[in-house]
């Protein structure tokens, strides 16, 4: 079975050119603000807690996207021309560094608001899932972070990725993989999230499941992605080597969370006393 994607990313609204990877953003960012304004309200916070932080992490996401992009994956292209880190038509967002920036943006947030750095991340982690899986569809679009090639009995050809090739390959989907992958996270959150009471779950539960659940699936998912910058030899990817480190504090986090059983509490300052 195989499959030929050569969706041109882009088209035209009135004259104006809208790319699809842009309408993927726009979801995520719509999405993860209905589930934190949720998580938020839910918990005794206010609307605009969380119409304000999403607009904070609509530019925390695309700079600290663009700096590990750059920092470990383009570092040649960044060091030649630093221009292109402001360029919005290449493309070039690592997950990693948006997750990494998220999580800064979230502490300063929190501190503001007087509320547990952990509580913040726990309402945090839906919208991060879900965006985590959304924007794979929009690389799917830009025909970009590929798979590797397959047995070529079965895949998807991306002319637009293997271009001069004479006959372009059959490669994994792996965008679609991860998309699922994001998907199922957020699933697990949701069921964690009931089974242990909403509002009454240990505190910092949601955001070390998040970390364990996604980057444990990334680390999985990147046997199937082509090779970003270390070398094919290497037994793990780029991707993988950033995922080690969140996916064991994760596992280590769900253990201490249960054990310690610390009370959730948006904009509870003596549960952020505590903290301090």
């Amino acid at each position: 079975m195989e499959f030929t994607w050569d969706v041109v990313p882009l088209f035209r609204v009135f004259g104006i050119l809208i790319r699809y990877y842009s309408l993927f953003f726009i979801a995520v960012y719509i999405g993860a603000w209905i589930m934190l304004r949720w998580q938020i309200v839910r918990g005794g916070g206010k609307e605009d807690d969380a119409t304000i932080f999403m607009l904070l992490g609509i530019a925390l996401t695309w700079i600290g996207g663009r700096v590990f992009h750059f920092g470990f994956y383009d570092w040649d292209i960044f060091i030649n021309d630093p221009s292109v880190f402001f360029d919005i038509k290449r493309g070039g967002i690592a997950s990693h560094g948006s997750a990494f920036f998220l999580i800064v943006g979230m502490w300063a947030y929190t501190r503001w608001k007087a509320t547990p750095f952990l509580d913040g991340l726990d309402r945090l982690s839906f919208g991060a899932a879900w965006g985590a899986g959304v924007v794979r569809l929009g690389n799917l679009f830009n025909s970009e972070i590929v798979g590797r090639v397959t047995d070529q009995t079965w895949g998807v050809r991306f002319p637009r990725y293997d271009r001069g090739l004479g006959e372009v390959p059959l490669r994994h989907p792996s965008q679609i993989y991860e998309f699922f992958m994001g998907m199922a996270v957020l699933g697990l959150l949701f069921l964690v999230d009931r089974k242990f009471g909403g509002e009454s779950r240990p505190r910092g539960l949601l955001f070390f499941t998040f970390l364990f659940a996604y980057f444990g699936g990334r680390f999985l998912v990147e046997y199937f992605k082509e090779y970003q910058t270390v070398a094919s030899d290497f037994p793990f990817t780029m991707g993988q080597l950033l995922s080690i480190a969140p996916a064991s504090i994760g596992l280590v986090g769900i253990i201490w969370s249960l054990k310690r059983h610390a009370p959730a509490g948006w904009g509870s300052l003596e549960a952020h006393a505590e903290e301090e």
